[in-house]
């Protein structure tokens, strides 16, 4: 054959491999599509067989399938004639031509995607029909997760033995341990339910584990002879969002401040109604807001009980500013007006007079100031009684000495600059102004010192949040906070054992094992800042936590 004659019929050739590629995509396409109208129409024989469709109107169903079916076979058949002619002339002008090749994997997941939107269809409507199914199941969602911990407690030997500390005269309590070391194995485990009322309201709930009597901690130590765990309720709110900078909750829900664990713990529900607002003034500046009140004690009240209700206000105000790269720093200034929480002595005569027990706090760790209400009576012991090493209740006698008006700054530098790992820095502040020592002494007889002065500082490199295997993070922070600085019975219930008068560090660190399941290891060393009674611990924490 001559070399003139293979020039010739190559144009030829090349439309012959067109036309037989344009029509095997199309007998491909074809299939595919036959496959998925045999899937619908078994789905619709299956619903009339079982009582869900009436025949007649999956008759019409099929009927409409049947001319889609024609009409795309139609256009399918002039499609490919469309495209040969299409080859053939490019391949005579001897040019180019691209053929769009569709994968087999992509047309399976497309095949996938389709059969599964109309499984979802026909689930939860027919023709406008509800199934079996109710409609509230779709706006619901649950939440939770479980911590093991393994927590060594050392004493110090320097630390005076447990039973001298209710001679201190100012900050009487008793420990049941302070020289002999511990090695606890405790758990915790948290279930919520959320459920979406309406675009604009919410609600939930949340069990919890942890003694009924500690509104702290949530951990719970085991052993056998421990029997049950615990288990209870410590979310139930309301959540009205009329719009997008701004909410309102009331009942039992999260910690509503821009907050650390200086002058509040991590586990403490709040109880109450708050409002908070987030408005936006441009893509890097932001505000936020937040104002609620919040019942700490409802006292029976009578002749026999003078005692008023215990709760208090809070405030706070501040900004965020994010960066290009998504760096950040946020600002916030609060102010806790605690009300009626100092004590009130009886100055009765006896132990008939009763009526300022109630001013004592039904719940404290340790490290207020205190005095005995009962000073002229017969007195009872004013301590701090426990059971379990870490938090108790006050006896009838000792009421707190200083009024806790707190003034709170907190502060957050979030550098992203190396992405995903990030550098945060933050800082925390609290002086108590109700702090008088004047008035102090008027209503107690006892002259305190001004230890009214908290901080904190913290630093972490790494993810801001564990989510992922492999994903880490250190910390290390340091902590001191004065005996009157904040109120004992609500902050950090691991540092020191829980509650003020203490100073120390914290060192640890984070390491994500699986998706939503991590290793924590941290150290608190931490010692006494005043008083005459020597008192330091370590404590260290390896926990094991997953949620989902």
């Amino acid at each position: 054959m001559m070399k003139t004659e293979v020039l010739k019929m190559k144009p030829i050739a090349l439309a012959l491999a067109w036309t037989l590629m344009a029509s095997n995509a199309v007998a491909g396409e074809r299939e595919s599509l036959e496959q998925l109208r045999n899937t619908t129409v078994g789905l619709i024989e299956a619903l009339v067989q079982e009582g869900i469709l009436s025949r007649d109107k999956a008759e019409a169903l099929l009927q409409k399938a049947e001319q889609a079916k024609q009409a795309s076979a139609t256009e399918a058949k002039a499609d490919a004639e469309t495209a040969a002619v299409a080859g053939a002339v490019a391949a005579a002008d001897n040019q180019v031509v691209r053929v769009q090749y569709v994968p087999d994997f992509v047309k399976q997941q497309l095949r996938a995607d389709i059969e599964k939107d109309v499984m979802a269809k026909l689930n939860y409507h027919v023709e406008e029909e509800r199934l079996k199914l109710p409609d509230w199941l779709d706006r619901i969602s649950f939440e939770g997760d479980i911590r093991l911990r393994y927590e060594p407690v050392r004493f110090s030997e320097r630390n005076a033995p447990e039973f001298v500390f209710a001679s201190d005269t100012n900050r009487q309590f008793i420990m049941p341990n302070t020289t002999e070391d511990q090695d606890r194995y405790r758990v915790r485990a948290r279930f919520g339910i959320n459920a979406k009322i309406s675009d604009w309201l919410t609600a939930g709930i949340r069990m919890t584990s942890g003694h009924m009597d500690n509104p702290l901690s949530p951990n719970q130590s085991i052993d056998i002879r421990a029997g049950k765990l615990d288990w209870g309720l410590d979310r139930v709110f309301i959540t009205a969002k009329p719009y997008s900078w701004a909410s309102v909750s009331a009942g039992r829900f999260a910690n509503p401040f821009f907050s650390t664990d200086m002058v509040w713990d991590r586990s403490l529900a709040f109880d109450g109604a708050a409002a908070s607002f987030m408005p936006k003034f441009n893509n890097q500046w932001s505000g936020f807001g937040t104002v609620g009140a919040f019942p700490i004690d409802q006292v029976q009240k009578g002749d026999v009980n003078r005692a008023k209700d215990k709760w208090f206000l809070g405030a706070q105000g501040g900004f965020e500013w994010t960066s290009p790269n998504q760096s950040k720093a946020k600002v916030g200034l609060a102010y806790y007006d605690f009300k009626n929480v100092e004590g009130i002595a009886n100055n009765g005569v006896g132990v008939l007079d009763m009526r300022y027990n109630g001013t004592v706090m039904p719940y404290r760790q340790k490290g207020n100031n205190t005095f005995d209400i009962h000073r002229n009576g017969a007195t009872q012991s004013c301590g701090f009684v426990n059971s379990g090493g870490v938090a108790g209740y006050t006896s009838a006698g000792c009421g707190l000495a200083s009024k806790f008006r707190v003034v709170n700054l907190t502060g957050q530098i979030d550098l992203a600059a190396f992405d995903p790992v990030h550098v945060i820095l933050q800082g925390d502040y609290a002086v108590n102004i109700g702090f008088d020592q004047n008035e102090i002494l008027r209503r107690t007889g006892v002259d305190y010192e001004k230890e009214n002065v908290a901080y904190q500082v913290r630093l972490a490199v790494g993810m801001p949040e564990i989510k992922q295997r492999h994903d880490w993070q250190v910390f290390g922070a340091y902590k001191k906070l004065e005996a009157d600085s904040v109120m004992d019975s609500f902050t950090d219930s691991d540092f020191h054992l829980g509650g003020t008068n203490a100073k120390g560090f914290i060192l640890g660190g984070y390491y994500g094992v699986d998706k939503n399941t991590w290793l924590t290891a941290r150290w608190l060393s931490t010692k006494e800042i005043s008083g005459t009674l020597p008192l330091s611990i370590d404590v260290l924490q390896f926990d094991l936590t997953t949620r989902f």
